[in-house]
Formats: C-alpha cells, structure tokens, sequence
C-alpha cells in the first residue's frame, strides 16, 4: 500500500470519525431534556464500552491492559470525565453548531498554557492566533447584546477541561495503547455516571435506549477512526479535518432543531476555526525545525 493510499485512507478515516462524533453530540442535545449529563454518560458509557472488548481480545486480552503509566491514564480519565459532563451541559440552552465552535476552543487553550504548564515556548505567531481566537470568542458570545447567555461560558469551561486532558496526556508522558487508553477512560466514565445514577428519573423508552446505543456507538467508532486516521497519515495532514464536524453540527442543527447561526456566530466561529488551523500550522512548523536540529 502507497503512502499516498494511507493518506487518503487517512483523511476519510478522520472526516468519518469526528462527523460521528458530531452524531453524537447530537444526540446528546436530544437526550438532555429528559436525562441529566450523568445518566447520559452512564447509559452511553456502556454501549460505548462493548465495541472495546473485541478490541481488547486482538490485542493480547487482558495481558493488554496492564498500564505503564496508571498514574497518568487515571488522571486522564478523571478529566476526561468531567470534559464529557460541561460538553453536556453545553447544549442545554445553546444551539448545537454554536457550542460545538466554542468547544473547538480547546487548542487555543492548549496553545495559551503550554508555556506555563508544559514548559513549551510560544511564539508571537501563535500567541497572536492566540489572541485571534479568543477575539473569535467574544464575537461569538456577544456580550453587550440581548443574545448573550451565560450558558455560552460552559462549553468554553469544557475546552479549557479538553485542554487540561491533552496537558495531562503530554507531562506525564503516557504511552499505553490507544485500545487501553480508551478502556480505562470508559471504566472512569461509568463509574462517574454510576454514582449519579440514585438522582435518575424514569428508565428510558425504547427510543431513548435506540439513542443510547446510537450514541455509544457512534463514540467509540469515532474515537478509534481518529486514532486509525494519525497512524494512517500525518498529523498535520488530518487534524485540520477535524473542523468539518462544524459544518456538519450546523447541518444537524437546522434539520433537527431549525437553528439558523446569525452573522456574528457566523463569524465568530471562523475565527475561531482560523486561529485553531494556524496553531496546528504554526506547530508543525516548529516540530519539522526540532527535527532537523535533532537530525544535524
């Protein structure tokens, strides 16, 4: 196989994954009005967890699991539970295509507390795009208007969680499997949906639990296309297909819920986008120099 063929196969795998995610979030939109996010993470938690033990069968069973760094992959799955809870708060009161551009917020944190927390340098291109982005933010929210709510500063809480995950996934340095990674982050999951769970109301219906599964589904497929697409291609090359999901949020938003994104949300979200495309670009710029200086 080219490493063309592996690019392209790549690059679908990344748009295919991240659309579902986006399905996924829909879904979670929908299920918000009668489940609070700790039943959602629960029920969605162990639809989510069955396509894994295939997973984990090929990979060596349970000799697959053992961690190397438990310290690390626990922390992350901690955070990454409490990112799964503001992204579900997000959408209560926020149409969908609009609290997905404020999640996508995430690498311009990331960008902004590398300095500080992972020792990273910084330079003024990416703390311009820094800068931009948050711009981006405020053109999204409008504060001054009669559209602003405070729900807006939820999915940005959500990114700077998302952020913090990635910060813990670099300092402490983990290097388990993908499969494990994710197996543990789940175990975390329903233990934190579990917990809620004495605060639950009625048990789903039969569509709910359809939903349920859908969404589950949809989340583990998607988490494991995205890691095919970074070993099939480049970073570089896939990550800014990421920022399709926004497109297709804003599908979903106006065939589901009739959400029509004004001017300002319009625009504000581009430069949020804009911002979020330089920094990969600005990134891998700067790993290609640390490569070659390595390579002299």
């Amino acid at each position: 196989m080219t490493k063309t063929t592996n690019t392209y196969e790549g690059m679908a795998c990344m748009v295919v994954g991240v659309l579902m995610l986006a399905s996924a979030d829909a879904v979670t939109k929908l299920l918000i009005v009668d489940f609070h996010a700790g039943e959602i993470i629960f029920y969605r938690g162990v639809f989510a967890f069955l396509p894994l033990v295939p997973l984990i069968v090929w990979n060596g069973g349970v000799r697959s699991l053992r961690l190397q760094q438990p310290r690390g992959v626990w922390w992350r799955g901690v955070i990454a539970l409490v990112t799964s809870v503001f992204v579900a708060l997000s959408f209560i009161n926020l149409p969908l295509a609009e609290a997905s551009a404020l999640i996508f917020t995430s690498p311009i944190f990331l960008t902004a507390l590398s300095p500080w927390l992972l020792g990273e340098k910084v330079g003024w291109q990416r703390w311009s795009a820094v800068l931009f982005g948050f711009a981006g933010v405020v053109v999204m929210i409008e504060p001054r208007s009669s559209a602003f709510t405070i729900w807006a500063f939820v999915p940005l809480i959500a990114a700077l969680c998302s952020a913090s995950r990635d910060i813990v996934t670099r300092r402490l340095g983990i290097v388990d499997s993908a499969t494990t990674v994710m197996f543990y982050t789940s175990i975390v999951a329903l233990i934190g949906g579990a917990i809620s769970m004495p605060w639950s109301g009625p048990a789903p219906n039969a569509e709910q639990w359809a939903l349920f599964v859908l969404s589950g589904i949809f989340v583990s497929l998607a988490h494991l296309l995205i890691v095919m697409a970074l070993q099939l291609a480049e970073g570089p090359t896939v990550a800014p297909l990421k920022y399709v999901s926004l497109v297709w949020s804003a599908i979903l938003g106006y065939l589901i819920w009739g959400d029509v994104p004004g001017t300002w949300k319009v625009l504000g979200a581009m430069m949020v986008v804009a911002a979020g495309l330089f920094i990969i670009y600005r990134e891998t710029q700067s790993q290609k120099v640390q490569r070659a200086l390595v390579g002299d």
